[in-house]
């Protein structure tokens, strides 16, 4: 039918949008239906008029009657923040050849690995995430997920529902203001990367949901959980079983509590980035005896564990300069004035040395005097287990020329920041006015300082925390300051340590999509071009280690166990059954998510000499761990277990959660090791009942092995008549 022409000089655009108000049409390119004038404001500037023209002709209508097409609100793209369209599927049109060649010559070409527009949800596969509380608007940023991802990983958010915007640290859709580079880093590394959020009324449904990743990136802020009235240990502890399922959680809650611990000091001090007088007290009697020793020594920092941005981080000199001469020469009495000032706005107070201490342990008392402090004190509150800690370590007076701030991904340094104090000050947290200077990380001031450190100390870092199973950050922080006398020569500085942090390190250069009183509408699309190609770096680098970690980890269930080593624990339980066998030599890793469960059955008779003449010296059958690993590389689970038949009906009961059993019992060893094979043949009929497999069942053994089966197979070509 030949279609109505407006001729000019309305145009051929204003025409067919004024003639077509109604009419949409699938736009192949995202399977999303659109107005004419919606189709054409967003290609118009990137394709000529008769070029739109053409392609809306070869767009399939949305049906009027019938079954119609599934489209979301669409959204014309705003100029200023780019344009936009929602997704959704629908199958294109079919198309002949010569129209397709139209549609090549005229159409606008796509663009594969677009970033995700206002209102496009990209995280809901390919992990089914639906049961789970979807709370920010959109993924503004995210590419598409790789169809066939190398591992399927997520970033996990928190939105705290009592703060305005979900939380300082949010972009106006909800997300955190950095997250999008962090997952399109993963994306760009062929691994799936889904925003997800943690919501704590759901905890055993997240935690069902979430087992099926590979990896997952914490990007919740300390104190974000507790906010939202959720439990951060019964958050940590869900996490923590997690990574004894081999899921890789980056950072995993003991890496965050043990790097992220003002006593990491302690354990680092016997390195070159450590100082040997560092020392940490979890109880009143040791904080109240060593703080007294070392303030009469040197002046002091006095660290606290829970706090943030330099909140009960004190630096401490004695206002009559009375220091000993030699550690632990005397210890000061109560009533000596200390000079103090806390690091996180480099104010000042002055305390008695028994007001001090009444602080730290008490908080504000009768005896702990008047503090301006922002703090509450009580620093050792909870003890241990709770984070109650203070880290003493020696004052280092050239802190007030700065600190450098190493920015790392994984074993790489990204950058270095310099970090001065304001004039008069002594911290250089943000806000407090301090200057921030940004080096590369071959800055030549500090090549020593990189050597050593990236050479030497950064291998030794995680195993002096008690973290040698888990892999470095993906992207973390270590704070230096200068330890050495004025008038050192720099190839002879001494740089120490005086944190890391590993806890949701933001990206700076991202800030602008952080909302803000000045900027309420704030983000991802905001962050200037000039700081968005350093964004993608990092995104990209931490995206490149996270691959080589898990494909290192993959590797790992390739390895054979080895002498003493157990691998027939899991998937199924079998810790009720008797184990037999001195070790599971040989065995492959179980896959952590296995396509069925098996297990092969032994029998390990005692009356005999190595439980049998058919055993290996560890009690296994000689050819049982072929079979086994056969199974595993055909992606099943297969489990080494015994029948002992004084626990027939407890064996029965765990092997009924199988879905198949090889069974590798000689004729004879039931009967020989005490047991009636009857029993156990009936059992094992009474499992194929119940549709699991048993290979070979006892009637194929019977059938099969009986001298008459000849006569069934007689008349065939195999047999004789």
């Amino acid at each position: 039918r030949e279609r109505q022409r407006i001729p000019a000089p309305t145009g051929i655009l204003e025409a067919r949008a004024s003639i077509m108000p109604a009419e949409k049409r699938i736009d192949a390119e995202d399977g999303v239906a659109y107005t004419f004038e919606e189709l054409a404001e967003y290609y118009k500037g990137k394709y000529k008029k008769k070029a739109i023209e053409a392609y809306w002709d070869e767009c399939k209508p949305v049906k009027k009657k019938g079954k119609a097409a599934k489209e979301p609100e669409p959204k014309v793209k705003a100029k200023s923040k780019g344009k936009a369209k929602a997704k959704t599927k629908a199958e294109p049109a079919p198309k002949s050849k010569a129209k397709a060649k139209a549609k090549a010559d005229a159409a606008p070409k796509k663009e594969s690995g677009r970033p995700a527009l206002a209102g496009q949800y990209r995280s809901g596969k390919p992990v089914n995430v639906s049961p789970l509380t979807k709370m920010t608007k959109d993924d503004l940023g995210l590419l598409p997920q790789p169809k066939k991802p190398r591992f399927k990983t997520a970033l996990v958010g928190i939105y705290v529902r009592s703060q305005p915007n979900g939380g300082t640290d949010k972009s106006s859709n909800g997300h955190r203001y950095d997250s999008i580079p962090f997952a399109n880093g993963m994306i760009g590394a062929d691994m799936s990367c889904q925003l997800i959020n943690y919501v704590h009324e759901e905890h055993d449904v997240f935690f069902e949901v979430v087992k099926n990743f590979d990896a997952l990136i914490v990007r919740c802020n300390p104190g974000q959980i507790k906010a939202d009235g959720g439990y951060q240990n019964k958050f940590d502890d869900g996490m923590r079983a997690l990574r004894k399922q081999g899921i890789q959680v980056w950072p995993s809650p003991d890496v965050m509590e043990f790097m992220g611990a003002k006593d990491a000091l302690c354990k680092i001090a016997d390195m070159s980035i450590g100082l040997e007088d560092t020392l940490a007290y979890y109880d009143a009697a040791a904080f109240s005896a060593g703080f007294k020793k070392t303030m009469a020594f040197q002046p002091r920092v006095i660290k606290q564990n829970r706090g943030s941005a330099g909140e009960g981080i004190w630096i401490i000199k004695l206002k009559s300069g009375n220091y000993c001469k030699s550690y632990g020469e005397r210890s000061c009495a109560d009533d000596e004035v200390l000079d103090m000032m806390e690091a996180n706005d480099n104010h000042s107070e002055e305390h008695t040395v028994a007001e001090f201490v009444e602080f730290c342990l008490n908080g504000r008392t009768a005896k702990s005097g008047t503090w301006t402090s922002k703090g509450v004190g009580k620093y050792l509150e909870g003890g241990k287990e709770a984070g109650g800690q203070l880290v003493d370590q020696r004052f280092c007076p050239r802190i007030v020329e700065g600190e450098l701030r190493y920015n790392m991904i994984g074993d790489t340094l990204f950058g270095i920041i310099h970090k001065k104090p304001k004039e008069g000050g002594i911290s250089a947290v943000s806000g407090t006015g301090s200057i921030y200077t940004f080096y590369g990380p071959k800055e030549k001031k500090f090549a020593n300082l990189t050597k050593s450190f990236l050479g030497t100390d950064l291998a030794k870092i995680m195993p002096a925390l008690g973290l040698t199973e888990e892999p470095i950050p993906l992207w973390w922080t270590s704070d230096f300051i200068n330890a050495s006398p004025p008038g050192t020569p720099e190839k002879d500085e001494k740089w120490i340590v005086g944190e890391f942090n590993c806890s949701c390190v933001g990206i700076s250069k991202c800030l602008a999509a952080c909302i803000t009183d000045d900027a309420p509408n704030a983000c991802f699309s905001d962050i200037a071009k000039k700081d968005a190609n350093d964004v993608r770096r990092i995104g990209d680098m931490v995206g490149s280690k996270a691959l080589t970690i898990l494909v290192k980890e993959a590797k790992k269930t390739r390895i054979p166990a080895a002498v003493g080593e157990y691998l027939s624990g899991s998937p199924v339980d079998v810790s009720s059954l008797k184990k037999m066998t001195k070790d599971d030599l040989g065995l492959l890793q179980q896959p952590r998510k296995p396509k069925f469960k098996t297990a092969l059955v032994g029998i390990y008779v005692r009356s005999q000499p190595n439980g049998g003449t058919d055993k290996s010296s560890n009690g296994q059958r000689y050819d049982s761990i072929p079979f086994a690993n056969g199974c595993i590389g055909a992606g099943m689970s297969c489990q080494l277990i015994n029948y002992v038949h004084e626990e027939h009906a407890k064996f029965f009961d765990v092997v009924k959660n199988f879905d198949a059993l090889i069974v590798r019992c000689n004729p004879g060893q039931i009967k020989a090791d005490g047991g009636d094979q009857n029993k156990f043949d009936d059992s094992m009929r009474a499992l194929r009942k119940q549709g699991i497999q048993v290979w070979p069942s006892p009637d194929v053994m019977e059938f099969m092995g009986a001298k008459d089966a000849l006569c069934k197979i007689a008349d065939m070509s195999i047999g004789l008549e």
